[in-house]
């Protein structure tokens, strides 16, 4: 049975499931970053800045008190939001981590044409960095030999790539961001799980990307 409603109703539904509708929906203070992140689904990160970055404009037109620093200390700190790709680079809840790994296991089986130049010697050499190290950013890697740039947004470093492709496959992590500055992390030693998340499967990952838009 279709239920027949107004523009208006939906307009009003749609500020609602937003959470745009009350003036502190998800509370206030640092917690409530990540209750807006998980009701949304996603916060994708914009790098453009004119008074603030979007992704923070997004938070704080829901949390009246929310400063940057609150998403800062989600991501790093009590880790309860990850970037990874949604159809853009977003932060998620990191309850829904399980629903990107088997995106991150088809990269290794079927890496796309971009990653398929990374070599084997460049993912071994910034593994062994972060292991040794900690959490690196491709600024921390000084020893490259630069190469041509593919395109114009590429970088010369084949670290870059390397660290990228680590990324994609769930191997790294961006533990955290200093400007859009990107620090990576092994994913396992970053998150500190008793027990690592299992992959979904294929019917789950359908009705959690069903959920999330019908949510918000």
């Amino acid at each position: 049975m279709s239920v027949v409603i107004t523009k208006t109703q939906a307009k009003n539904l749609w500020i609602e499931a937003q959470g745009l509708n009350q003036k502190a929906p998800f509370g206030l203070g640092a917690k409530a970053t990540t209750k807006a992140i998980k009701h949304l689904g996603y916060v994708q990160i914009d790098t453009i800045s004119v008074i603030e970055r979007c992704h923070h404009h997004i938070l704080y037109s829901r949390i009246p008190n929310y400063k940057a620093e609150h998403l800062h200390a989600a991501q790093t700190k009590e880790k309860t939001v990850f970037e990874y790709w949604t159809h853009a680079l977003a932060y998620i809840p990191t309850r829904d981590f399980k629903f990107f790994l088997p995106i991150m296991k088809k990269t290794i089986a079927e890496p796309n044409r971009w990653f398929q130049s990374v070599q084997k010697e460049e993912m071994k050499k910034v593994l062994t960095l972060i292991k040794k190290n900690g959490a690196i950013s491709i600024r921390d890697i000084q020893d490259d030999v630069l190469v041509e740039k593919e395109h114009e947004w590429a970088s010369r470093k084949p670290s870059k790539k390397a660290l990228q492709y680590g990324f994609h496959c769930g191997q790294l992590v961006i533990s955290e961001r200093i400007g859009m500055l990107k620090k990576y992390e092994l994913v396992d030693r970053h998150f500190d799980w008793d027990q690592k998340p299992k992959a979904a499967t294929e019917k789950e990952c359908n009705a959690y990307l069903l959920d999330r838009a019908l949510k918000s």
